[in-house]
């Protein structure tokens, strides 16, 4: 597993802490699994939801691709 250092502002940082606290959870799960809520992946995982979609939806790998990405870019808008 990887390390690394961001700088957050002290309301947040005592608001990870807390969460943390009360979930039994590090911190830095609970920034992952945030980071995950905001579309960030592996691209291993990108490719494997367009092959799976493209196989259940009996696309092109090109308009199966057309539409991974128009979601993505959708869901990181919000």
């Amino acid at each position: 597993m990887s390390r690394l250092t961001i700088t957050v502002s002290d309301e947040i940082h005592q608001a990870l802490k807390e969460t943390a606290a009360r979930t039994g959870r590090t911190i830095g799960n609970i920034i992952e699994e945030g980071l995950r809520l905001r579309g960030i992946q592996p691209m291993s995982s990108a490719r494997k939801l367009v092959k799976q979609a493209r196989i259940n939806a009996h696309l092109s790998e090109q308009e199966a691709t057309k539409i991974a990405l128009d979601e993505t870019e959708q869901s990181r808008q919000q």
